[in-house]
């Protein structure tokens, strides 16, 4: 008999209008305790709007939301009391400094002071904060300012965290120690419901994701399982010793049902990799080209992204 797993975040039947405009359709899913779960969507999909219900910002229409069993809009500040919440905009206060930041974002959440400091001092030393922990933060660059609100969402140990786009703009280095430490924390058994436009990090991140479109969720389960029900949508990349101009020979090849250019490589999406490869060799052979690589690829979870939300734009027209 399969173990029940343990649910942290329970939303059902959301819905939110803006005005006569519907932004969030009767949403529904549940993020499984000690998860990374990705939420993704283009732009004005209704991502931000969903994790602003759900972290009690706003109200919806209809529907409920439940964090560790709490009814968000029933009981709010128990709610808010084991979640951490990183924003889509960084909201540090820049006339204060890095360590009071963090003292006065754990005094709200009535950590005892010894607690904090200790708290602080991990936290700064952490997220490599520790060196300018007295500098005004108005001086801190952006991947800074990230990696501080994030250490402050932290300061209370919450049980979820929310976290809104937060890598979205960052260096590379900033980007991978918040990558990092969200991983460290869900080897603790924190519970992570993440937004994100980086396919890539929900790739390398997510346990499971959600992918919502014009307010609606269009499908949910592993990256994996994701990939694995959309297999016709296979690819081979290519490049050749030489650099090409014109790429409609390429484009030509019956086997191609489109090309991409990726700087120096060629992805050339097929449902025939085979024969699109024996069609490729044969025109090296005849134009005495050589490869420099050569692979077969399955669907990438941008695939997958692509191909729900460009279903979803043609069932709407």
């Amino acid at each position: 008999m399969m173990e029940k797993k343990e649910v942290a975040v329970k939303v059902h039947g959301l819905t939110k209008y803006y005005g006569d405009f519907l932004a969030v359709d009767n949403v529904s899913f549940e993020v499984i305790k000690g998860e990374i779960f990705g939420f993704l969507g283009p732009n004005g999909a209704g991502k931000t709007t969903t994790i602003r219900i759900v972290t009690g910002i706003l109200l919806p229409d209809k529907g409920k939301v439940e964090v560790s069993g709490i009814d968000t809009l029933k009981n709010p500040i128990a709610a808010k009391k084991i979640m951490g919440v990183v924003p889509e905009v960084c909201n540090v206060y820049v006339d204060l400094s890095a360590r009071d930041n963090i003292m006065l974002m754990g005094k709200m959440y009535a950590v005892k002071r010894r607690e904090r400091e200790e708290r602080a001092k991990e936290l700064l030393q952490k997220f490599d904060l520790w060196e300018r922990k007295e500098e005004k933060t108005r001086r801190f660059s952006r991947g800074m300012k990230q990696r501080l609100i994030l250490a402050m969402c932290l300061i209370h140990q919450p049980e979820v965290l929310f976290l809104d786009e937060p890598t979205s703009g960052l260096d590379v280095k900033s980007s991978r120690m918040i990558r990092d430490i969200l991983q460290e924390l869900r080897s603790k058994g924190k519970t992570i419901f993440l937004t994100t436009h980086n396919i890539d990090e929900a790739n390398i991140l997510c346990d499971r994701v959600a992918i919502i479109n014009k307010g609606r969720i269009v499908a949910s389960d592993s990256p994996e399982q994701l990939k694995g029900a959309f297999q016709k949508t296979q690819s081979v990349e290519v490049s050749f010793n030489v650099t090409f101009a014109d790429v409609n020979w390429m484009e030509s090849i019956p086997e191609v049902n489109r090309c991409q250019r990726l700087g120096d490589k060629f992805k050339l999406y097929t449902q025939n990799p085979d024969a699109l490869i024996k069609k490729l060799g044969e025109h090296a052979m005849k134009n005495n080209l050589h490869f420099t690589s050569l692979n077969t690829l399955g669907p990438s979870l941008e695939d997958v992204f692509l191909k729900l939300t460009e279903e979803r734009e043609t069932t709407d027209v």
